[in-house]
C-alpha cells in the first residue's frame, strides 16, 4: 500500500451536474446544453458557500458565485470518451470501462410488442403504459387501473431502462421483484438490452395520493469487465456504496452498500460513514438532482437541491480528516433548460479536495472521466484491470 497519500476517498456522483456541452454535443441534439451554467443563470442568487470555497465559480463562470482568490481545492472538467449520455455509461467510464456501443433506448416508440408479449406471458400479467412518462405522471394516469384490475405498468424515460410499478399493498413488493427478475432474463437479447430494470413501487389507493417508496431495486447489467472497484476489492480494501452505485455496478467490486432515501439522506450516511475507520473507498450516487429536477425540467427544485447538498457539504468537510481525499463530480448532464426531459451530452465538472493539501488550482481538461478510477487505484499504490481506460493524477493533488 502507498502510505504518502491518502487512506480514505470520498467520491461523490451528483447526479447529471454538466459543466458546458461536449464538443460532439451536436450529434445528440444537445448544443448549447448547460446544466451548471443555465441554473445559476436562471435563479436569483445560488447559495453554494462550500462549493464556491472549493471552487466551483474558479471552474466556469457562473451567476451569483464567483470565483475566490485562493480555492480550497483543484478543479477541472472532464469531458466523456464513451458513447452515450446515461448513467451506467458515466459511472462505468469512471471506474475504467470505455462503452463503444449505447445502451437501447426506447424513449420515442415504446418497447417492442414482441419484448411485451413475452414479458405479459411469462409473468401472467396484463401490461399497461408502455411508453416514456415521468414516475408521478404514469401513476396518476394508470395506477388506479393497476390496482383495480392487477394489469402491470410497464415505462420507460430517457434513459435506457424499463420500469415497472407495483402497490405495495395490492401488487406485492415479492410480485413486483419476481415480474421485475423476469423483465432482466428477457432484454438480455441483444437488441433489447437494457442498462437496468427498475422496480418501482409505490403507495396509495387513488389519484393525487401515489407516492413511490424507497423500496425500489433496480437489476443492472453486470459490467462487461473488471473495474477500479474489482480492484480496490481484490486488494483488501473497503469499497462502500452509497445511493444507486451498488445497482449501476451489479453489486460488482462492492464490500458494503447503503440505499438513500433521497440526496439529502445520501449526504447524511456519507457523513456518519466519514466518521468511522475504513481504508478505500466511499463511492456516493446523489440522484434526486437527475431524477426529481433534471428530467422534470424543475430549475428551481434544481437549484434548491444543490443547496441543500452545498449544506450537507459543509458537515462533511469539517468531519474529513488529514488523510483524506474527497472528490466531487457528475456522470453527466440534464440541463433543465433544454428541450425535452432527456439526459444532455456535457462535460462533467471534477473538485478534489483534502485537508492535507499544500497547493491548490486548475486542472488540466481530461479527455475522460476514466482519471477517477486511475487516480484512486493509485493511491492504493493498485494496477487497473486489465483493458480499462485512464490514467492518474495523483502526482498533481499535491
Amino acid at each position: 500500500m502507498n502510505d504518502n497519500k491518502y487512506k480514505r476517498i470520498f467520491t461523490i456522483v451528483i447526479d447529471s451536474l454538466g459543466a458546458g456541452e461536449m464538443p460532439d454535443a451536436a450529434s445528440y441534439g444537445d448544443q448549447g446544453t448547460d446544466t451548471l451554467g443555465h441554473i445559476a443563470s436562471s435563479v436569483d442568487a445560488l447559495k453554494i458557500p462550500h462549493l464556491q470555497k472549493l471552487g466551483i465559480g474558479n471552474l466556469k463562470d457562473l451567476k451569483g458565485v464567483p470565483p475566490v482568490e485562493h480555492p480550497m481545492g483543484y478543479y477541472g472538467k472532464l469531458k466523456e470518451v464513451s458513447k452515450g449520455k446515461d448513467t451506467m455509461t458515466g459511472h462505468w467510464e469512471m471506474m475504467g470501462l470505455h462503452i463503444t456501443t449505447p445502451f437501447k433506448t426506447f424513449t420515442e416508440t415504446g418497447f417492442p410488442q414482441e419484448l411485451i408479449d413475452e414479458l405479459s406471458k411469462r409473468t401472467g400479467r396484463t401490461i399497461i403504459g408502455n411508453k416514456s412518462s415521468s414516475g408521478t405522471e404514469i401513476l396518476d394516469e394508470l395506477a388506479e387501473e393497476e390496482i383495480r384490475t392487477g394489469h402491470m405498468i410497464v415505462y420507460t424515460s430517457a434513459d435506457s431502462v424499463l420500469q415497472i410499478c407495483g402497490n405495495e399493498e395490492t401488487f406485492g413488493l415479492d410480485e413486483l421483484y419476481r415480474c421485475c427478475e423476469i423483465a432482466r432474463e428477457i432484454t438480455m437479447k441483444d437488441e433489447w438490452k437494457v442498462g437496468r430494470i427498475i422496480a418501482r413501487p409505490y403507495v396509495g389507493m387513488k389519484k393525487g395520493e401515489f407516492k413511490r417508496t424507497s423500496n425500489r431495486h433496480d437489476y443492472a447489467l453486470k459490467p462487461f469487465g473488471q473495474t477500479a472497484l474489482d480492484a480496490l476489492k481484490n486488494a483488501g480494501l473497503d469499497v462502500i456504496s452509497v445511493g444507486k452505485i451498488s445497482d449501476i455496478f451489479d453489486g460488482e467490486g462492492i464490500t458494503e452498500s447503503h440505499k438513500s432515501k433521497s440526496s439529502v439522506h445520501g449526504m447524511e450516511q456519507t457523513i456518519e460513514i466519514a466518521k468511522k475507520d475504513f481504508e478505500g473507498l466511499c463511492f456516493v450516487n446523489l440522484v434526486d438532482f437527475d431524477a426529481l429536477w433534471g428530467h422534470r425540467r424543475d430549475v428551481l427544485g434544481y437549484a434548491k437541491e444543490l443547496e441543500k447538498f452545498d449544506e450537507k457539504l459543509g458537515i462533511l468537510l469539517d468531519t474529513l480528516r488529514d488523510d483524506d481525499l474527497l472528490i466531487i463530480t457528475a456522470d453527466h448532464g440534464n440541463d433543465p433548460t433544454h428541450t425535452g426531459t432527456d439526459h444532455t451530452r456535457e462535460k462533467v465538472p471534477f473538485i478534489a479536495y483534502s485537508p492535507s493539501q499544500e497547493k491548490t488550482g486548475e486542472l488540466e481538461e481530461t479527455d475522460t472521466f476514466a482519471i477517477i478510477g486511475a487516480t484512486i487505484t493509485d493511491d492504493f499504490g493498485i494496477k487497473m484491470p486489465e483493458g480499462t481506460i485512464g490514467y492518474s493524477i495523483l502526482d498533481k493533488l499535491l
